[in-house]
């Protein structure tokens, strides 16, 4: 949706903030009759509508999903979100048990908020090794949380701000709204919507045929190449998966990944290893696009494009193609390029400002979750399905993007909630209805089942979460 941050004084009903979501998608409106959204605000502690931004994001990736089973069968079926669920699944990564016992740690020691020489804050992610060495090295002191804040005590925060980024690495400083809002970055974004399609190649209709069994889902048959990481894009390979995709992760043994999300986001999918570096996997690369309807990728801008896999190329190869891209701080602008990561972009564009003063606190503090990563997944899957809609009817290649900080915008445009930041905390005692235990490659695991119900084709994840690279880089037979 287009509105302009905070111009909702209370949350925006969820229906209406899907209606924007698929107007601007170009989607058939006859779709929203068929949505039923429960619960209300506030579900999590925050001033933010964080709630409204987990339903209406998983809902509208779940009715891209009812839309395409009506192009291929000719029948609407009914979708339902519960608010509550929504935002426990974007805390899916937070419940997340192997054999009964936590999972592997999350955050790196070094990983937080340190205040500045200048009396100003900035945040550290240093959660891949690269980026850690790379901020302990930049301030020339030792591997020691103490060290680090007492170097950057020497430092102003928006100076090691762009120190940092001009080395490659993730840091930001943190701003109010006010400050953000004349960052010449937020002007650049300001009026975009939090997903953008545009066509980026001539290619005629390709609609999805009818299904083939009897246990077919909406994506059955669809391909997609997941080149993602962390939180956003591997949420939006998961959610396609969960509808009938076969997704197919792409890393390289020589990539740094986090295990808790490796497992977490990898059901459904299957993992295959390829360095893009060496001709012949590169290759295997290119017979994979060939056979690909969608390809997702949120490496740092331009990364795939030097190695002659961005859009337009992918295009070219593979006219109707839809590329799907991530990005931190989106595909316009000065920051276009700069690298980040969820709890970086809500430093820097004003929501832990923000929420520190909803609170009464000067401590800088954190959304509830990491909504800008979930809420881009739904986003990106959302956008994704819209595009294979488009796709079928229109025909074309298709580009579809997505940044944390515009999502981050269209937060901000959803509206605040009054007394929000009093609703209780949500423990995993508290969601035990919404967790259910599957077998995996590494072991039982406890995690939170799918926000969204489809009444004819239930969402479900067919294939186990696996270690890296446990298999081949090929396509199933399509179904």
């Amino acid at each position: 949706m287009n509105a302009q941050p905070d111009a909702a004084p209370v949350p925006l009903e969820p229906s209406e903030v899907v209606a924007a979501l698929w107007r601007d998608a170009g989607l058939p409106a006859e779709a929203l009759a068929h949505l039923k959204l429960d619960g209300a605000e506030p579900v999590l502690p925050s001033s933010f509508a964080v709630g409204t931004a987990a339903q209406a994001s998983l809902g509208a990736a779940a009715l891209a999903a009812a839309a395409l089973w009506h192009s291929r069968t000719g029948r609407w079926q009914d979708v339902s979100v519960d608010m509550r669920h929504a935002i426990t699944e974007f805390r899916s990564e937070r419940y997340l048990r192997v054999d009964g016992g936590p999972a592997p740690e999350l955050w790196d020691k070094l990983a937080g908020i340190y205040r500045c020489g200048d009396g100003r804050w900035v945040r550290l992610h240093t959660n891949f090794p690269h980026h850690r060495d790379g901020v302990v090295r930049l301030l020339g002191c030792a591997n020691d949380k103490a060290a680090v804040q007492a170097a950057l005590e020497k430092r102003d925060a928006e100076a090691f701000e762009t120190a940092a980024s001009d080395a490659g690495l993730v840091v930001a400083a943190l701003r109010s709204f006010e400050e953000w809002d004349r960052h010449p970055q937020a002007a650049a974004l300001r009026g975009l919507p939090p997903v953008t399609l545009e066509r980026i190649g001539d290619a005629p209709p390709q609609p999805l045929p009818a299904p083939a069994s009897a246990d077919a889902q909406p994506l059955s048959g669809v391909r997609v190449l997941d080149f993602t990481r962390i939180i956003a894009g591997p949420v939006a390979g998961r959610t396609l998966a969960a509808h009938g995709a076969d997704v197919l992760l792409v890393t390289a043994s020589h990539l740094p990944s986090i295990p808790p999300l490796v497992i977490d986001t990898g059901r459904g999918k299957r993992s295959c290893q390829l360095d893009l570096r060496d001709p012949d996997d590169k290759r295997t690369l290119h017979k994979l696009l060939h056979g690909a309807d969608v390809m997702v990728q949120g490496y740092r801008p331009g990364g795939l494009a030097e190695l002659g896999v961005g859009p337009e190329a992918a295009a070219r190869a593979r006219p109707g193609i839809v590329y799907v891209s991530l990005s931190a701080y989106g595909h316009v602008g000065p920051w276009s390029h700069k690298r980040g990561f969820d709890s970086l972009v809500q430093t820097a564009t004003g929501f832990n400002d923000a929420e520190a003063q909803a609170a009464g606190s000067d401590m800088p503090r954190p959304l509830p979750a990491q909504v800008l990563d979930h809420a881009a997944g739904y986003l990106l899957a959302f956008g994704a399905m819209a595009a294979l809609h488009r796709r079928a009817v229109e025909g074309g290649s298709w580009h579809v993007r997505v940044s944390l900080a515009q999502v981050g915008q269209w937060l901000r445009g959803l509206g605040r909630v009054p007394d929000g930041l009093k609703a209780p905390e949500q423990k995993i005692d508290d969601v035990s209805d919404l967790l259910e235990a599957v077998p995996s490659g590494f072991g039982m695991l406890t995690v939170v089942r799918h926000a969204a119900h489809l009444s004819e084709t239930p969402a479900r994840w067919t294939l186990p979460s696996e270690p890296l690279g446990t298999h081949a880089p090929e396509w199933l037979p399509r179904g």
